[in-house]
């Protein structure tokens, strides 16, 4: 899947400073436990450095007001800032959160991070890479540091779990999960852990791998990131799991769904914007609609588009042209 990335300069950060600000954090609390609607009230922050806001202002800088109109809208959405080892190393992944942490909580808002450098990622497709075993742990810590005031809301590992048979590694994705849920718990983040989607196997066995990386450690799951399928397909699945799964809570990525589903994950044809962030009722296990993936970033090097997390102009013009936009 793409990862999506924002270019901030962060002055870089020592290791011994980043060990040492997660080791004097507060006692553990999970965030399962913190409130029965752990995201009402909260207002999602919109990142001025997206590279929806970035393509407009460069739409606007060539006269192109209808591209710069569009991509413009696209980048008012709150949406989540995908954290990669690729982008950001261990020694400068702290400021770069923290930055971002203080620009949210200077606005009132709170941001969405999307985690994704667990080892062996992807499992060598289109968005291959991540982080030794030995070096992905001290990294998540390094993200954990850089959160404060318990204002963060973590999208844990897209696919991990979800690929994890496939890559022959359940027991190492597991482990590596659970590790990741008592890493953010001192910092009081709202975790939901990837958890594929509607298409992809049975939400049993899905709710079987969460249930062994220890979902009770977070407020739940996440479920179509980075993909199509129509929320209606999502919330069934996303509810069979709940149920196996203590009452887990869940959010849905509407980014690029407003279409649903053509059968194809990378960079299909015909596809439009879903609804856009909303909290949901407190009274359902769905939390919110969110914009995981940033519509115009490229699945990868497949129908045509860049490389994975690369803006595409093409993509973003389908999509809001079949929303309606």
């Amino acid at each position: 899947m793409a990862s999506a990335i924002v270019a901030l300069f962060i002055p870089i950060v020592a290791l011994g400073v980043i060990l040492s600000a997660v080791a004097n954090l507060a006692s553990p609390t999970s965030a399962a436990s913190t409130a029965s609607g752990a995201l009402q009230g909260k207002t999602f922050y919109v990142d001025p450095e997206a590279k929806a806001a970035i393509a407009a202002a460069a739409a606007a800088s060539k006269g192109n007001s209808v591209d710069a109109a569009t991509f413009g809208r696209i980048a008012d959405q709150p949406t989540a800032i995908w954290l990669t080892p690729e982008k950001h190393s261990t020694a400068e992944i702290t400021a770069y959160v923290s930055a971002i942490e203080k620009a949210a909580t200077a606005a009132n808002q709170t941001p969405i991070f999307t985690v994704y450098g667990v080892p062996n990622r992807d499992c060598g497709n289109h968005s291959a890479g991540g982080l030794s075993a030995t070096e992905y742990p001290l990294w998540v810590k390094a993200i954990a540091a850089g959160i404060t005031h318990q204002n963060a809301v973590i999208i844990l590992e897209p696919d991990a779990l979800a690929l994890a048979t496939q890559c022959n590694n359940v027991s190492e994705r597991v482990k590596e999960i659970s590790s990741d849920l008592d890493i953010f718990a001192p910092v009081g983040a709202t975790v939901y852990i990837d958890a594929g989607h509607s298409q992809w196997g049975p939400a049993a066995d899905m709710a079987a791998l969460l249930n062994q990386a220890g979902v009770t450690k977070a407020r739940g799951f996440a479920t179509n990131v980075s993909n199509y399928n129509d929320t209606a397909a999502e919330q069934t699945y996303a509810e069979t799991i709940s149920s196996l799964t203590g009452g887990a809570h869940f959010v849905i990525d509407t980014s690029r769904n407003g279409r649903g589903s053509n059968g194809e994950w990378c960079n299909p044809s015909g596809r439009a914007l879903g609804a856009v962030p909303s909290k949901q009722d407190v009274a359902t296990n769905q939390d919110a609609n969110l914009w995981i993936k940033p519509p115009g970033e490229s699945d990868g090097t497949c129908n045509g588009g860049p490389t994975a997390g690369e803006w595409w102009d093409q993509s973003a013009r389908e999509l809001a042209s079949n929303a309606g936009w």
